[in-house]
């Protein structure tokens, strides 16, 4: 019955109204569209509007609240309702709520950490905190901030191309905000930060979350804009039924639709055409189900086409004209200005960005400098403003740092080779300094460990470490590659040994970075190295030219402190540290030996350098390649073997001069020069799983490079057959491994990160 009065006043007014001679010029429709909130069942906004512009209807304003707001805002900046279908048919929602940062946006230094720890939280005054939400929304914002380039001049937002509002609300105070100037991307990811998923936003000293607390359906702020006649979007639900309440999200909206509910029935009575997309199956995160949500807001829109059509007619509009914006891929920043840095220098976040001010930049420059910047952890949230200046554009950064200094973090390990292990750190930022952080892993289990390091991130300038690491496992070797190494006496009796390692180094460094993935490193290393077993006795010269037993339990190879100074290059673009499916890697060092406690009396200045270089690609549908070759060569006349090269085994945190081989068990063939080259096919049949096939190729020996033996045809090769699954705790992975040389095969096995 209402539809039918709807339609016949318009009629009445198309028609009768206009024709008649009246004192009083009659009042010109405006149309004013209300776009509620509902997560991702907002997405139906988009149908209905491609139904509006299909019956020629005009909308003059437009009032949204959270997902309304973002939809509204889009559209009330150009955008046309097809554009916006396109815009969020490619969009990936999943990623922009968890925030993903790329690894390509971390430090070196970050890299380490996030692929080290399987769970980090905040520690303050020796109490265990949780974050405040999931997500700072920060993949959200810079994507608004692209999208809205264009009006970023706009502060009034009544002077868009159609005027628009949208509500938020304080979280203080739970008051209503109405936001109808300001910064448009602020003020729409303001009006749409649901609570525990994101982050509060702080606009002019109000701590803001989403408007749908308060008021989801703006109806009585858009007539108060002008509008007389309203047409409204609901996709709102009702209460829900205890078997709909299957997560912390969905009990929070039930929470909130107590009060809306209620308004609704109030705010329906006032609305002139009233469109409730049928989303009741979809909930507010199913944005994989965009395509359908669409579907849901043009099929309820079509209901009412009729109604539409008699809209556009007592407009009395031209037909409407195209509605394009070209979205700006690149623009030029030549003013930095920064607030709300207490804790970290200038130089430290302009060193993050990455670009330079004054020249040309793309828009995925920004967003990548912005995630290096959110890839420190030390920003709650980071929110920033491109304003025109005349020449260009400012870029205005605020930050809110984040209030804790200091992090728990904890993991656990398991492989062949250091065997069970768990991993408690402290990590503590400003530990000294602005930029700096310190951090302590103690490591528990067969083998204790730990790891301890203090980094000044300057950014753009030079950065500077202090890194002391200590390491020990057990292994069995083969007796031969201890004779030949060092001067112990043979055994016929005697095949394997029980070998200890121990290494202790402590570094300090310098270190320039460029676009957090090339490295330069400069530095001083001390390096105590010690090789000893319990499996033969301690044997000692008699003087004779014979060697004869001690009393003691355990017999040395090296126990000895050098020193060195030393330099890295490093590239590394590698999406993930375990299973890459694209990027380059390059890794070199040159450690040049300077003095030595000299345990066996036979140390020379010598040099060691080794490169890593590999890559990986996509071959078809879920399968991946990565290819390397490595090598190494010692460089001098020092009969000194403790540094020599020594290939076997599988793993992927080494110390030393140790490189992993498929087909050997660790620590099998040794030589002071080696070349090798990897491969390994990557099949991802599953999300999280991995069939893995892998094969490796080396020369090793002495002084592979001076003969020319390095480029003859591989002595050594092994395969691997393996699955790999991505865990909460790191990487598990399990490996068959053989080599047609020996007449062995091998498992390996490890679980959680490598550390």
């Amino acid at each position: 019955m209402k539809n039918k009065i709807v339609i016949l006043l318009l009629a009445f007014f198309g028609t009768w109204g206009i024709a008649q001679t009246t004192e009083k010029e009659e009042v010109p429709i405006q149309v004013g569209l209300v776009l509620s909130g509902g997560g991702a069942k907002g997405l139906a906004h988009i149908g209905t509007l491609k139904v509006l512009e299909q019956a020629g209807v005009k909308v003059d304003y437009i009032g949204g609240t959270s997902m309304g707001a973002i939809i509204g805002a889009l559209y009330a900046s150009g955008y046309s309702a097809t554009e916006l279908d396109s815009i969020f048919r490619v969009t990936d929602f999943s990623k922009l709520i968890q925030d993903d940062v790329p690894r390509s946006a971390k430090t070196f230094y970050d890299k380490d950490d996030s692929e080290r720890y399987a769970l980090g939280l905040p520690f303050t005054n020796f109490h265990v905190s949780f974050p405040q939400a999931i997500s700072g929304g920060q993949n959200i914002y810079n994507e608004l901030v692209r999208l809205l380039f264009h009006v970023k001049d706009i502060k009034d937002f009544k002077k868009l191309p159609i005027p628009f509002l949208c509500i938020a609300t304080n979280v203080e105070t739970g008051e209503e905000v109405l936001l109808e100037s300001g910064y448009l991307p602020e003020a729409i990811m303001a009006s749409g930060t649901f609570p525990s998923l994101f982050e509060p936003s702080e606009i002019d000293g109000k701590l803001l979350i989403d408007g749908g607390v308060v008021n989801n359906y703006p109806i009585d702020e858009v007539k108060k804009m002008g509008a007389n006649l309203i047409i409204g979007v609901d996709v709102q639900h009702g209460l829900s039924d205890r078997e709909a309440l299957s997560s912390a999200t969905e009990i929070l909206l039930q929470i909130n639709n107590y009060r809306t509910v209620s308004d609704m029935k109030k705010k329906i009575d006032k609305t002139e055409i009233y469109i409730k997309p049928k989303i009741e199956d979809f909930s507010v995160i199913d944005f994989g189900r965009g395509k359908e949500i669409v579907l849901t807001g043009e099929e309820a829109a079509l209901e009412k086409f009729a109604e539409l059509q008699k809209v556009a007619q007592v407009q009395n509009e031209s037909p409407l004209s195209k509605r394009i914006v070209e979205p700006s891929d690149s623009l030029t920043i030549n003013r930095l200005i920064i607030k709300g840095n207490d804790k970290y220098t200038r130089g430290y976040i302009k060193g993050k960005l990455r670009f330079d001010l004054a020249e040309r930049i793309s828009f995925d420059d920004l967003k990548q400098g912005v995630s290096n910047l959110s890839a420190t952890g030390n920003f709650k949230t980071i929110r920033y403003q491109l304003v025109s200046n005349g020449l260009g554009t400012d870029l205005i950064l605020k930050l809110v740092e984040t209030e804790t200094k200091m992090f728990l973090k904890l993991s656990a390990h398991y492989d062949d080779l250091y065997k069970s292990a768990a991993l408690i750190n402290l990590t503590k930022k400003n530990f000294l300094l602005k930029d700096d952080v310190a951090s302590f892993d103690f490591i528990l289990g067969d083998n204790l460990r730990y790891n301890l390091e203090y980094y000044l991130d300057k950014g753009f300038y030079w950065s500077f470490g202090v890194k002391s690491e200590f390491t020990n496992f057990d292994t069995d070797v083969d007796f031969g590659l201890i004779s030949s190494n060092f001067e112990v006496p043979a055994d016929p009796n005697i095949r394997e040994i029980n070998l200890d390692v121990t290494d202790l180094t402590n570094q300090a460094y310098l270190q320039t970075v460029l676009q957090e993935e090339f490295a330069v490193t400069l530095g001083l290393e001390h390096k105590l190295l010690r090789y000893s077993t319990r499996t033969i006795n301690q044997f000692v010269d008699n003087g004779e030219d014979t060697f004869v037993p001690t009393d003691s339990e355990r017999t040395f190879f090296d126990d000895s402190n050098y020193f060195s100074a030393y330099g890295k290059i490093t590239l590394d673009t590698y999406n993930d540290k375990y299973f890459p499916t694209k990027g380059i890697f390059f890794d070199s060092d040159f450690h040049f030996y300077l003095l030595s406690s000299d345990f066996n009396e036979n140390f020379k200045e010598f040099s060691v350098g080794k490169a890593r270089l590999g890559t990986a690609f996509n071959l078809f549908n879920n399968v991946s390649l990565n290819i390397e070759a490595e090598g190494g060569f010692k460089l001098g006349t020092s009969s000194v073997t403790s540094f020599d090269f020594v290939l076997g085994g599988y793993g992927n945190d080494f110390v030393n001069n140790f490189i992993p081989f498929f087909g050997y068990d660790f620590l099998s063939l040794p030589g002071n020069s080696f070349v090798k080259s990897y491969g390994r096919l990557d099949y991802n049949f599953a999300p999280k799983n991995h069939a893995l096939f892998s094969a490796n190729f080396a020369n090793v020996d002495d002084d592979l490079f001076r003969t020319g033996e390095w480029f003859t045809e591989p002595t050594f090769s092994g395969y691997g057959i393996g699955y790999g699954y991505e865990s909460f705790l790191g990487p598990v992975q399990i490996y068959y491994s053989w080599s047609p040389e020996i007449n062995e095969n091998t498992f390996f096995f490890s679980i959680g990160y490598w550390f």
